[in-house]
């Protein structure tokens, strides 16, 4: 499993750690209007999941805005997801001040069904570790990033380019 720390402390995280060539596994989490979400729902499509901790945090919100900007390049056959343990409420107002609009967050709060089927459950503290997963859409996952401190930034740049690879 991958070695995470949270402000530099290690975390224990539950559930098998994803690699590349795994069968994405399916999660069940809630949308901004409490409806579920599951993988199928976007069967067929490009799905790249960012995962962070909390979207009222510094790295979140960055992270959270780049891509939503880069989701608005990508098209229709791209969906681009946040998932954290943030209420739906939470996020509905989040995203509404700062204005995102190409991404779907979803929140993790209820099952924790994504973190523990995707390995970025920290039983410590219950939030999501931050990483990043794109998913083909055969739904084999062709990039994974587990960020190996919490409170520091994803590899933006190797994400974009794991997208862009199947939109050829």
């Amino acid at each position: 499993m991958a070695k995470i720390t949270f402000n530099n402390d290690p975390v224990t995280l539950i559930g098998q750690e994803i690699k590349v060539g795994d069968q994405a596994p399916d999660f069940k989490v809630l949308a901004n209007d409490l409806s579920e979400v599951t993988l199928k729902d976007s069967e067929g499509k490009i799905r790249l999941f960012s995962v962070i901790p909390s979207i009222d945090t510094g790295v979140c919100d960055t992270q959270t805005r780049k891509f939503n900007e880069m989701a608005a390049k990508f098209g229709e056959d791209v969906m681009v997801y946040t998932v954290s343990m943030d209420l739906p409420f939470a996020q509905t107002r989040w995203c509404g001040a700062a204005g995102i609009d190409k991404i779907q967050t979803v929140s993790d709060h209820k099952d924790a069904s994504f973190g523990k089927n995707y390995g970025v459950l920290i039983q410590e503290l219950r939030l999501l570790a931050r990483a990043i997963f794109v998913v083909n859409q055969e739904g084999k996952v062709t990039y994974v990033e587990y960020v190996p401190e919490v409170t520091t930034h994803p590899d933006y740049d190797a994400a974009l380019e794991a997208v862009k690879a199947l939109t050829k």
